[in-house]
């Protein structure tokens, strides 16, 4: 069983434009605790007050999920984490040489000693540690595994992969954290980010080699291009690897909706296994298909992400669904009778940009029968 870790209520409000309120905050954690994530990133006490009255908030709550906050491996993150609540105080560090040197002007000792201290002062406080070793994936990868060595003798219990610039395919990261699986006992989490279009296909590939815990975002929200959303790293687990996570897959529409009013950030309609049009069907193929039996054209079950299967009226239509189409408004038609009607359709399809509605569909009906009746 893979563990989701859902870090929307963190890196997702990172995307850019992007901040959820209180309330907001409160109901996006119900929604993923109540679906049956066990782990959430609530926020990153070091912005202040308000932020740490939110975290303490979610705390409150009692939720089953276990709570995790996000902060820098330096002092003055690390004590604002004191007292929110969180089960889990995650601390980042850059790991990758680039950063060391450019961001932190440091070196790769002073990195080993700030994983010893901090984690050190962090369990002396009581709390459970994460470690995150930022730009993982261009870090050494030896100089990786004495990070977890680091990280493990201090006290920490996980340390966090993160392909912060998505520069990974699936086949790297499987072997990396394969590597890193083989060296260490530590909980090892994936962090993928979108940018090349595979924070997915990177984050199964890092449970296939043996991560235990997979960062996810609703709708793929995050920095930039965004991370690996949850509800795809769910699915593809289960009906790739027949790996479960223990997520109730019929909440997803509600949760992405809940999400997409939160960010302002509508759900594309081709968004995979939320976007309003990933079950309709036009082509007069699939749909022939699927009327004739629907494992001919389906994955899986629609009703297992809470949807259904939606045939679409347009251009590419057959007859098989102008006549299923009209059945379902009490019209029964002869196979005669839809292809005249089938034109009609996809000639409003092609002028109006959309499939006609009820009323349009009864327009055309009377029209051909007086068509016909004329004739």
């Amino acid at each position: 069983m893979t563990i989701i870790n859902d870090v929307t209520l963190r890196d997702g409000e990172q995307t850019a434009g992007v901040a959820f309120n209180a309330q907001e905050k409160i109901a996006i954690a119900r929604a993923l605790s109540e679906s049956g994530v066990a782990e959430m990133e609530v926020g990153i006490p070091v912005i202040g007050a308000e932020e740490r009255e939110i975290i303490r908030a979610i705390a409150c709550l009692g939720l089953p999920s276990k709570l995790m906050v996000w902060g820098r491996m330096r002092e003055e993150d690390l004590l604002s984490c004191v007292g929110c609540g969180a089960d889990i105080v995650h601390l980042s560090v850059p790991v990758s040489d680039i950063q060391i040197s450019h961001k932190l002007s440091r070196d790769r000792n002073w990195v080993l000693r700030s994983i010893t201290r901090h984690v050190n002062e962090a369990r002396e406080f009581g709390m459970e540690v994460s470690v995150g070793g930022e730009d993982a994936s261009r870090a050494d990868p030896d100089f990786l595994l004495r990070v977890m060595e680091t990280a493990q003798i201090a006290g920490a219990r996980r340390f966090r992969f993160a392909d912060t610039l998505g520069l990974l395919d699936p086949f790297t990261t499987f072997d990396r954290i394969r590597r890193m699986r083989e060296s260490s006992d530590l909980e090892i989490e994936i962090h993928a980010h979108d940018d090349l279009g595979l924070a997915t296909a990177n984050t199964l590939a890092a449970c296939l080699a043996g991560a235990t815990h997979a960062n996810t975002t609703v709708n793929g929200l995050g920095e930039r291009a965004g991370n690996a959303p949850l509800e795809e790293v769910v699915m593809g687990l289960r009906h790739i690897y027949g790996i479960e996570t223990g997520i109730e897959t019929r909440f997803f529409p509600r949760i992405s909706e809940l999400v997409s009013q939160a960010s302002g950030r509508p759900i594309p309609a081709n968004k995979s296994i939320v976007g309003e049009s990933v079950f309709s069907h036009e082509a007069g193929i699939h749909v022939d298909g699927l009327l004739k039996h629907l494992s001919n054209y389906q994955n899986f079950d629609p009703a297992e992400v809470g949807r259904e299967h939606r045939l679409v009226l347009g251009k590419h239509s057959g007859s098989k669904s102008v006549i299923d189409a009209y059945a379902k408004i009490g019209i029964h038609l002869a196979e005669s009778e839809a292809r005249p009607l089938l034109q009609r359709i996809r000639d409003h399809a092609v002028i109006h940009k959309s499939s006609p509605g009820t009323q349009d569909l009864k327009r055309f009906y009377l029209e051909s029968s007086t068509c016909l009746e004329a004739g």
